[in-house]
């Protein structure tokens, strides 16, 4: 273990120290680098349209059993693809193939997935331009594009 320099002289040594210990931080690193903007598909945004290329079901983590239902999206501003969720019970039916839907940050910590689905870190908010939350209540019917 190196020790620390002591006395009058040794501020540059100390700045040195404390700016290499910061670059084994690795918070530290992804903020410099802004690494979390390079790598998130949505590209810093709160919210993105994309196109619906299948539904799929995702096994939730132990202890539960149950199959999520979520759905395969490719983004319209750089074509990436993403796995969003579908929340609440008969949203399955209301989302069709090649439908365009807006999705959101699910809100995990640090913008990982949250809850049990793995890897699922966006959920579906809008589809065809309405909302799918007001569709699930039954207050609006699904347009046809």
């Amino acid at each position: 273990m190196v020790k620390k320099a002591r006395g009058i002289n040794n501020a540059k040594s100390l700045k040195h120290r404390r700016h290499k210990g910061k670059w084994l931080d690795k918070d530290y690193v992804r903020s410099i680098l802004n690494l979390k903007i390079k790598s998130d598909p949505l590209e810093g945004a709160a919210q993105a349209k994309g196109i619906v290329l299948e539904k799929v079901q995702r096994e939730a983590k132990q202890p539960n059993s149950a199959m999520r239902k979520c759905a395969r999206v490719q983004l319209i501003k750089n074509g990436r693809q993403v796995t969003a969720f579908m929340p609440g019970t008969g949203a399955l039916k209301l989302v069709d193939e090649h439908d365009e839907v807006l999705i959101q940050c699910i809100g995990g910590k640090k913008g990982r997935a949250k809850g049990d689905i793995p890897g699922v870190r966006w959920m579906v908010v809008q589809v065809n331009g309405q909302s799918l939350r007001d569709l699930l209540r039954g207050k609006l019917e699904k347009a046809r594009k």
